[in-house]
């Protein structure tokens, strides 16, 4: 089933990843490459710690690590370290409430109350399409103080969950929902909680059997503060402090990761589910599309001044989608003090970038948008 799905994918006007004639990788993507000394560069400035893999369909082009994972055991980091992917992880979200909607559990445009109780109305008449668009509406729980208050205080999985829902509840939309974009954590950790609600298991247990599992992701998890402080695999976040030295703080950290963000991950792994993803190894061909295609035009988008622009910008069902010439490449970056990640998928091209780092997110997007203009300077052949 696997090989018949992957044979049957590839977005309109692009080939598939496997195609016959596909160009072959550029020097300057390969070893002793310009991606490969720009990488090294920032890291003897100590402007970058953590990974990156680069592959091409399917195939290793560059593997590279950098910096400590942990500073006072004088762990390096290396190419199965655990990095905590802060909002990279609404991926999974994504592809979970997606696996819900193939499996008719779900509908993109039914309300929010159809599945969750206890909101007040102009919450609940929030859409699952608006949820994934992030056009609800609802904004940020973590900008709040009881938020702030809480994160530090909440001793387990459920306190955490419940104390998010509770400030989600209590917080109306900011406009009116679908007039127009806001990226919204409390939308994903709606999303998370519609998987539970409708899939009869908890949110962390439908995605480690029906994502992590089949991607073949073994590495990849929602981890605890304690876990990540204690154990060596993990990389520490050092966020920059007002007197410009990096300090980590494990210890502001909320206890355990969520729907919005901080499941933890290696960049093996994140290869293992971009491929999984743009192979149909996760959803059916046609949801696969859904989840790989535009919806909510953006009048701009630029993560860097020095990026290349895309003719064209869109909010996905999960990733952003940007247009470069005929390549599509399909996006989700996050961020947060002392974690920074990058994914980008190519399914036209075969190509798949993934960027980890352990300093703050402004220290990844350099080395990723390197990545990016080399890949979007090579466009698929016909």
């Amino acid at each position: 089933m696997r090989t018949t799905r992957r044979s049957m994918l590839g977005l309109r006007g692009a080939a598939p990843a496997s195609a016959p004639g596909a160009r072959s990788v550029p020097a300057d993507l390969g070893p002793g490459g310009a991606y490969d000394r720009f990488i090294a560069s920032q890291a003897a400035k100590d402007e970058f710690s953590g990974t990156v893999l680069l592959t091409h369909q399917g195939r290793t082009v560059l593997s590279r690590s950098f910096g400590m994972a942990d500073r006072r055991r004088s762990i390096r980091n290396g190419p199965d370290t655990r990095f905590a992917l802060a909002s990279a992880t609404k991926l999974f979200t994504a592809v979970a409430i997606h696996q819900q909607a193939q499996r008719g559990a779900i509908a993109y445009h039914d309300k929010l109350g159809a599945y969750l109780d206890g909101f007040p109305p102009e919450t609940a008449d929030v859409t699952v399409h608006q949820l994934l668009t992030h056009t609800s509406g609802l904004g940020n729980y973590r900008e709040t103080q009881e938020f702030k208050d809480g994160a530090r205080a909440w001793a387990d999985a459920a306190e955490v969950n419940d104390g998010i829902m509770a400030i989600i509840r209590r917080t109306p939309p900011a406009f009116t929902p679908g007039t127009r974009v806001q990226y919204s954590n409390s939308g994903y950790e709606l999303l998370g909680a519609i998987v539970a609600r409708t899939s009869g298991l908890s949110y962390y247990d439908h995605v480690r059997e029906h994502v992590f599992g089949p991607a073949g992701m073994t590495d990849t998890d929602w981890y605890t503060r304690p876990q990540w402080n204690d154990d060596r695999r993990f990389a520490h976040p050092y966020a920059t402090q007002p007197s410009g030295e990096r300090a980590d703080v494990i210890a502001d950290k909320t206890f355990i990761g969520t729907a919005a963000g901080d499941a933890f991950s290696t960049g093996p792994d994140l290869d293992r589910f971009a491929r999984a993803l743009m192979g149909g190894e996760l959803l059916d061909p046609a949801h696969t599309r859904i989840v790989l295609s535009a919806k909510q035009g953006l009048p701009r988008w630029a993560d860097s001044p020095d990026a290349p622009a895309p003719g064209a910008a869109f909010q996905g069902y999960g990733p952003l989608a940007l247009l470069f010439g005929e390549q599509w490449m399909f996006l989700h970056n996050g961020g947060s003090a002392g974690e920074g990640a990058y994914v980008e998928m190519y399914p036209g091209t075969g190509w798949v970038s993934v960027v980890l780092g352990n300093y703050d997110v402004r220290s990844v997007v350099p080395v990723a948008v390197m990545a990016r203009r080399l890949i979007t300077a090579q466009q698929p052949t016909q």
